[in-house]
């Protein structure tokens, strides 16, 4: 049994999936538990979509979409954001972290940045889950440390 979190990746076809792939083409590697689920666009993420993610056992969600401005649905993107920000409100209405869902802006051409922004996610989700199970923020661990 794996401790890695789970995260679910909503990317759009056009750019953070197309980057998703050349990341693979190109050997960088990201978490095998990130889970890429291609939309034809971002904007056809919705708040229900994201929070049955977490319902479904994702330990995080990612929406990677277009650059802004760059959307090949006009804004697509821009109603992604949105979506993003109140599934992010109920989270926190619901004692859930709202840290566990984020959305980047990704160039299908940026390979390399989907394979980063993925790895950063999943650090941040571990310090989180860690948080969670010991009840301390590691800020706070590392300052009793220090006082010892």
């Amino acid at each position: 049994m794996s401790n890695e979190p789970v995260i679910v990746a909503f990317c759009c076809h056009y750019c953070a999936f197309t980057a998703a792939d050349l990341a693979g083409t190109m050997r960088k590697q990201y978490s095998t538990n990130t889970r890429v689920v291609r939309l034809p666009c971002t904007g056809k993420v919705d708040v229900n979509m994201l929070l049955k993610a977490f319902e479904f056992d994702a330990d995080g969600v990612m929406v990677a979409g277009c650059e802004e401005g760059g959307c090949h649905f006009i804004q697509g993107n821009i109603r992604a954001i949105k979506r993003v920000n109140h599934a992010k409100k109920l989270l926190a209405e619901t004692g859930v972290n709202p840290d566990r869902l984020v959305m980047y802006h990704i160039a299908a051409s940026q390979g390399p940045l989907f394979a980063q922004r993925s790895e950063e996610f999943i650090e941040i989700i571990k310090k989180i889950n860690h948080e969670e199970l010991t009840g301390e923020k590691e800020s706070d661990d590392n300052s009793r440390r220090q006082a010892v």
